[in-house]
């Protein structure tokens, strides 16, 4: 069962609809969606733009499933990593516009995929967005610290990756990590309306200006995150950071 819905609208915008139990946790099935359906959309010349989105009204994601992820060796989360940093980066990468439609929360590894959009828009009253790596114990991989770098305000880079705070609102407006705040009630039309904003420019121009934008991040991205990741693992695999996941699971089970 695919775990990320493509639904199309009649004038050539793709949403992708995250619709997996747990919440949209991501893990390796949600991963290899969200490959498959950025390829997907990539090469279809007839998506003129993507809404990410979710089925979930409290929660856009998020991130990794701790469930399931636990439980790998080093191998198998080291391959985990690879690809999920593979999917963000193509999304990031992808030559048309990319809104995400942040209904709901939006953190750590749920944070991470809407940065890799080119706007995002958050639900006013409550939902939030952050990354608590650091909280947990893990360091943000290579590509999120680029990400942070090309979205946030370098005097919200403290508050935002190295204390792990999260942000709601005008806060999350002001530090960078949203573009835009909009009501519950029509929020997804609202979102879906600045995605035609962007489609509505030259769709040639715009793909290869993002490009542009983008190309630096993004080969840096695909250079060093390889060479990189043992010092992820390492920070997964501490003895500190096993204990504080196996807390939040015994908390998630009550």
């Amino acid at each position: 069962m695919t775990t990320i819905r493509i639904e199309s609208t009649s004038d050539g915008l793709a949403l992708f609809r995250f619709d997996k139990a747990s919440a949209n946790a991501i893990d390796p099935a949600f991963v290899e969606d969200l490959i498959a359906a950025t390829a997907q959309v990539a090469a279809d010349p007839a998506v003129r733009g993507v809404l990410l989105c979710s089925a979930h009204p409290k929660v856009f994601c998020p991130g990794l499933d701790l469930r399931v992820l636990f439980e790998f060796d080093r191998g198998t989360m080291g391959a985990f990593m690879t690809r999920f940093s593979e999917a963000v980066v193509d999304l990031y990468a992808l030559r048309k516009p990319v809104v995400a439609a942040l209904s709901g929360h939006a953190v750590a590894g749920g944070c991470v995929i809407a940065l890799a959009a080119d706007l995002r828009v958050l639900r006013r009253g409550g939902a939030q967005i952050g990354l608590n790596e650091v909280k947990v114990g893990v360091p943000l991989p290579w590509s999120v610290a680029l990400l942070l770098e090309a979205n946030v305000a370098p005097t919200a880079l403290t508050r935002v990756a190295l204390l792990g705070n999260n942000f709601a609102d005008e806060d999350a407006l002001a530090v960078g990590l949203v573009d835009a705040l909009a009501d519950a009630d029509g929020f997804e039309d609202a979102c879906l309306a600045r995605l035609r904003e962007l489609c509505e420019r030259d769709a040639f121009s715009y793909g290869v200006t993002k490009s542009y934008l983008r190309a630096q991040a993004t080969a840096a991205m695909r250079e060093r995150e390889p060479e990189l990741l043992p010092e992820w693992l390492d920070g997964w695999f501490q003895a500190s950071t096993r204990e504080r996941i196996q807390k939040t699971l015994a908390a998630m089970k009550k």
